[in-house]
């Protein structure tokens, strides 16, 4: 394994990865994820699997697997930051990488997302690549609305916008930790796009167009949790507001955060068969915002929120 400070070197075979896997009852997926990693044309790197006190068969799933790179560490339940935290703390490479037990990486994953920091100086703290979706059987998802999407690096006022990727595409140098903290853990969701906006108003971001990441979509994570996300989605949006990590006089930045919150609150409301507050979201949105919004911040074709609004009131029933 190689030791901390080593970006001065000429190829991504020098820079070493801890792969932080979080672990609550998926043991039905987490031996898929491992052998993603395995898979990876990357072979510098260790998995430190974090069993947030499950009471499925992980600690099994992970003895199948016999290779030395792979540590396992049990903890009481705690949550999934809490998880997340410490597998950080007891990384042992200079990048860290994020992967739910649930999700998959393509086999270039690492070594493409590990070339940007090879490229950059140290002020680029994280890189994040875009993903698709899959089905619990690991099937692709039909894409709903998808932009064509280039390497860009990312402000921190687009993350505070929109979140802009899911935490098993993020690649972490481990010294940011030291300066921005590690995840919340008093927060019940968010607490990804929290970390992310901490980071990046120090470090750079960049996002690569190329997707390299399987986010798998399953009952288990589709549970009903409208008002606890959007509960904490609220926070992170009012601690970005009193930071100042965007200044709080460019009105029209805020009421288009606020539209997109009232909006993503509106679907998931919609998809919980709350219709009637899924409608009161969607026109707190557009009463926020009811002009198009620009491709950064949401990304939405022309009228999408006035047709998802149709679908509300159950006029447009195929919209999604």
């Amino acid at each position: 394994m190689n030791p901390i400070g080593l970006t001065h070197l000429k190829t991504t075979d020098s820079l070493g990865v801890s792969v932080v896997i979080p672990a609550y009852n998926y043991a039905e997926y987490l031996g898929a994820a491992i052998t993603s990693v395995l898979h990876q044309d990357h072979s510098n790197f260790e998995i430190i699997v974090v069993d947030d006190g499950s009471t499925d068969d992980t600690a099994e799933v992970v003895a199948e697997f016999l290779d030395e790179r792979i540590r396992y560490i049990h903890q009481a339940n705690a949550g999934l930051s809490a998880a997340r935290n410490t597998g950080v703390r007891k990384a042992r490479c200079e990048f860290i990488a994020l992967l739910d037990a649930d999700d998959q990486w393509l086999p270039t994953h690492l070594s493409s997302t590990l070339g940007h920091f090879l490229r950059q100086s140290e002020s680029l703290g994280l890189v994040a690549s875009t993903s698709r979706r899959v089905d619990s059987h690991g099937r692709e998802l039909p894409i709903r609305f998808s932009p064509v999407q280039l390497d860009r690096e990312i402000p921190v006022a687009d993350i505070v916008l929109k979140t802009r990727f899911q935490p098993s595409a993020v690649i972490i140098r481990r010294a940011v930790f030291s300066e921005c903290g590690c995840f919340d853990t008093s927060l019940r969701s968010s607490e990804d796009r929290d970390m992310w906006i901490r980071i990046g108003s120090k470090y750079r971001i960049i996002l690569q167009g190329q997707p390299t990441v399987l986010l798998r979509k399953h009952t288990a994570n589709m549970s009903r949790q409208a008002d606890r996300m959007s509960e904490s989605m609220s926070l992170v949006i009012h601690r970005a507001y009193s930071t100042g990590v965007v200044p709080r006089h460019h009105y029209s930045f805020w009421l288009k955060t606020w539209a997109i919150y009232f909006f993503q609150s509106a679907w998931m409301l919609h998809d919980e068969g709350r219709r009637p507050e899924a409608v009161r979201a969607a026109l707190a949105a557009l009463g926020a915002w009811p002009w198009l919004m620009p491709g950064a911040a949401l990304g939405e074709p022309p009228f999408f929120r006035l047709r998802a609004l149709a679908r509300f009131v159950g006029l447009l029933p195929h919209l999604r």
